[in-house]
């Protein structure tokens, strides 16, 4: 009887309409970041491709999968929670296959920080040999994990639209164990992990800094990782706190509604700065713009058809 209450409950709270203001409100803002997201990050793409060699970008790894997380994100997750606050929630399959990429773009974008932090502390040594390959292999397991434990909730059929989360999340109804567990290990190592690698390699940066840098040194786009760093933990610091108190409940009840729409506000707020960041690199922004300059060509070009001699 307890476990069918339980149920109901969970039902009534899925169910639960959004007031009219707040509903257009975070359609509005959703719409914003949508676009934000899909425009910036696929600028960023168009410059390190066409304009590569008007800017110097040694760690080019990292930034690339980071650029395609937020892209992916903004896309797939962002256009999700869009459309489910216009219709009202989202339908199978594609609530169990939003679940499931949102984690995984959560724990790509982390470790791709945190790769980019390893690089910049080695050195130009990271980007050839075999230490490149373990970056690339660190690359592709966050990527993985991301997967792996987006998957799991799926399996055993822990998801359900959440319209305070504005997407499909998952929700426990019987085991604590079984949530606390689960919760454990995808931020041990998905988050933990990776967020202990970034704070060890930027004081380790911090303290090198003296002895490696000078003002000859050229400019690379790498040297936005702190901001980088920054605006990760200020958009996801909600979402944290809201797995944080779910896995302080014995009683299974998930954080306050208010708490769980900010985590994907701000969430989704990230994909949007990271290419604003990028602009802060004088070089980067530069070659952005040439894009804007150079693709204008004059109608036409003065041509040399004869020379005239005067004799004085």
């Amino acid at each position: 009887m307890d476990a069918m209450s339980s149920s109901v409950n969970v039902t009534v709270q899925v169910e639960r309409p959004w007031p009219v203001a707040e509903k257009w409100l975070l359609v509005v803002v959703l719409g914003v970041e949508m676009v934000i997201g899909a425009l910036g990050n696929t600028l960023v793409l168009v410059v390190k491709v066409l304009c590569r060699g008007q800017f110097c970008c040694r760690y080019w790894l990292p930034l690339f999968s980071l650029t395609m997380s937020d892209f992916g994100c903004s896309v797939l997750i962002i256009s999700g929670s869009f459309f489910a606050m216009l219709t009202g929630g989202q339908g199978s399959p594609w609530c169990e296959i939003v679940s499931l990429l949102k984690f995984a773009f959560i724990s790509s974008s982390i470790g791709s920080i945190a790769v980019l932090s390893i690089q910049r502390l080695i050195g130009p040594a990271s980007t050839a040999g075999a230490v490149f390959g373990v970056m690339v292999t660190v690359c592709l397991a966050s990527w993985l994990t991301g997967v792996v434990f987006g998957s799991v909730p799926v399996v055993y059929n822990w998801i359900k639209y959440d319209p305070a989360e504005m997407l499909c999340a998952v929700f426990w109804e019987n085991s604590y164990s079984d949530m606390s567990v689960y919760i454990l290990c995808a931020f041990s190592v998905c988050i933990f992990v990776p967020f202990i690698i970034i704070i060890i390699c930027s004081l380790l940066s911090i303290c090198s800094c003296g002895y490696t840098c000078s003002s000859d040194e050229e400019s690379d786009l790498s040297d936005v990782t702190p901001l980088l760093v920054a605006s990760y933990v200020f958009c996801y610091t909600p979402f944290v706190v809201s797995e944080l108190i779910l896995l302080g409940r014995m009683d299974l009840s998930p954080a306050p509604d208010w708490l769980r729409t900010l985590s994907s506000v701000m969430s989704y707020l990230d994909c949007g700065l990271n290419p604003l960041i990028y602009c802060t690199n004088q070089d980067y922004r530069e070659a952005g713009l040439s894009l804007l300059w150079t693709s204008r060509k004059p109608l036409s070009e003065p041509v040399l058809t004869a020379i005239n001699k005067h004799d004085l």
